[in-house]
C-alpha cells in the first residue's frame, strides 16, 4: 500500500526497544516538525482552500500526537530530551532541485512530506509487531493508522496540483532515493534512523 522499495528489518525495533526514551523523544520532536511543515504549507499557499483545511487538520492532529507522546514519556517517568537533527528528512528534501516555480515547489513539498509518513507508517507497524508492552504496541499500531492517512493525503494533493503521470514518475524516483538511503539505515534508535 505505501509503495515503499525497502522494508525495515526487525533488528531496527530490538534496538528502539532497547533505547526507548530517545525513540520517544524523537518520535515526539518529529511530530512537532510535521505540525510545523504543515503549518508553512499553509502559509505558503493560502490561496488553496481545500489544501489549507486539510493542513490545518493534519498540523493539530500531529500537535495532538506530539503531546500523547510526551504524556506517556511522562507517566513513564521519562523527560523529554533535546531535539536532534533529522537527516532523513534534510536528504529528502535536497533530492529535488531548487526551483521558483511554486507549483513544483509545493509538489516537491507534498511528495517529500507523504514519503516521510509512509516510512514513518511502516516504522510504527515494524514497532507496534515487535514490542511486549502492551501499551506501547496498541500505541503504535493507533498511530500507524494515522500516519497512513497523512501519506494518502499529500500523495493525493501532489496528484491534484500536477499532472499524475509527472507527479508519479517524480514519486517513483523519490521512493528509489529512499530506499538506497533506507539501506544504511536501521542501527539507531530514531524514527527514521
Amino acid at each position: 500500500m505505501l509503495g515503499l522499495q525497502f522494508e525495515t528489518e526487525t533488528s531496527w525495533a530490538e534496538i528502539a526497544k532497547d533505547n526507548l526514551q530517545q525513540i520517544l523523544t524523537d518520535h515526539a520532536f518529529l511530530e512537532q516538525k510535521a505540525a510545523s511543515n504543515a503549518v508553512s504549507i499553509i502559509i505558503n499557499y493560502s490561496e488553496e482552500t481545500e489544501l489549507v483545511k486539510e493542513m490545518s487538520n493534519i498540523a493539530i492532529e500531529e500537535m495532538q500526537h506530539f503531546k500523547m507522546v510526551h504524556l506517556l514519556m511522562v507517566k513513564r517517568g521519562m523527560v523529554l530530551g533535546r531535539e536532534q537533527k533529522n537527516d532523513y528528512a534534510v536528504r529528502l528534501q535536497k533530492f529535488f532541485p531548487k526551483t521558483k516555480d511554486r507549483t513544483d515547489a509545493l509538489i516537491q513539498r507534498l511528495l517529500v512530506a507523504a514519503l516521510i509518513e509512509a516510512r514513518s507508517c511502516e516504522r510504527f507497524k515494524v514497532f507496534s509487531e515487535n514490542m511486549e508492552d502492551e501499551e506501547l504496541s496498541k500505541f503504535y499500531n493507533n498511530l500507524m493508522i494515522s500516519e497512513a492517512n497523512h501519506y494518502t493525503t499529500f500523495l493525493q494533493f501532489a496528484r491534484k496540483y500536477q499532472d499524475r503521470e509527472i507527479v508519479d514518475k517524480k514519486w517513483n524516483n523519490l521512493l528509489v532515493f529512499e530506499a538506497e538511503m533506507m539501506r544504511e539505515r536501521g542501527k539507531l534508535a530514531k524514527i527514521h534512523g
